[in-house]
């Protein structure tokens, strides 16, 4: 048999009421009952019921993340971090990899809802396909849009797009082209995007994009990129990804980088930093987005409404390598 709460209140020497008191966080206890309770709780090896306490609570101490994919740098570094401040603050997470499929993350929050979490944190792309608001979540994004009352926390996307394109212009590249994502998602990351083309219109400069969509890869758009403009010297790439491929296919075509072309990406992961060192690019605060996110999510969890900012963008920092 299970060692169960009375058991703990026999060896304690105190009510099973007392020892719930304690679980729970109820009321005043005295330091000295609390030791006993613990004492006795490790003398018999009892574990609490997390579900009763749940009930008891109306909290499951639960938090669901929904990202596209653990693999990416960026996401899975993200996913760490918010599970390292989840679990110091007494929560659980949940991951669900919806795999930019609007099928698996609609099964995932039909998960996450059964499981009664106390909040999600959205990193996926549904473009509005889901409502969440009506789901009665405490929910937070990061970098993109789910509604106009749902907040959302990223990085100076705007800002960081400006550091690369200015930093190719000043190293004398001519031929600057954007490599990015999905425009139609309408992301806050689109800044990005949008920063470039702004600095090359003050400069007098026709910009040059490129878009990489779900169903290409990469390499495929990155190759047609080099074979229309083969005078490109400069590139600027949304994320880390895309500038890796940029270099191993200029690698291919024995572009020296970076002699003839010079090469800036977005993200600067942990992963990224440790193999391919050499890259230039625009680091994210990856951390302080993930606990921005959690610290506002869990002011929605305690009904703290009035004061929280619908977005929330934080600076960025260019770490300059071998690549430019």
């Amino acid at each position: 048999m299970k060692p169960n709460i009375h058991d703990v209140a026999k060896i304690a020497g105190v009510s099973s009421t007392t020892v719930s008191r304690v679980l729970n966080n109820r009321g005043y206890i005295s330091e000295k009952t609390k030791e006993k309770v613990y004492k006795a709780m490790e003398e018999i090896n009892y574990f609490p019921n997390d579900l009763a306490r749940s009930l008891f609570n109306k909290r499951t101490n639960l938090i669901g993340l929904i990202i596209p994919n653990s693999s990416n740098p960026f996401f899975g570094e993200l996913a760490f971090h918010i599970e390292s401040i989840c679990a110091s603050l007494g929560y659980k997470l949940l991951l669900c990899n919806s795999l930019n499929r609007i099928d698996k993350e609609e099964k995932y929050l039909e998960m996450l809802i059964r499981n009664q979490v106390d909040g999600v944190v959205v990193v996926t792309y549904n473009r509005g396909i889901l409502n969440y608001e009506k789901q009665n979540l405490s929910v937070v994004a990061i970098d993109h849009y789910l509604s106009k009352n749902i907040p959302v926390v990223g990085s100076d996307n705007y800002g960081g797009g400006k550091k690369a394109t200015e930093l190719l212009i000043m190293k004398g590249c001519q031929y600057i082209v954007h490599i990015n994502g999905p425009i139609e998602l309408q992301t806050p990351a689109n800044l990005r995007r949008k920063a470039y083309e702004d600095v090359m219109q003050e400069h007098g400069r026709l910009p040059i994009t490129y878009e990489v969509s779900p169903l290409q890869s990469h390499q495929e758009v990155i190759s047609k990129l080099f074979d229309e403009h083969p005078e490109v010297d400069g590139i600027f790439a949304s994320d880390d990804l895309i500038a890796a491929s940029v270099i191993a296919e200029s690698k291919k075509r024995g572009k020296d980088i970076p002699t003839q072309l010079k090469v800036v990406g977005y993200d600067g992961t942990e992963a990224v930093q440790v193999l391919l060192p050499e890259l230039t690019t625009i680091q994210q605060p990856i951390d302080l987005i993930a606990k921005t996110a959690i610290d506002i999510l869990l002011k929605e969890i305690e009904g703290e409404f009035n004061d929280l900012p619908f977005e929330t963008y934080l600076p960025v920092k260019l770490l300059e390598g071998g690549t430019t």
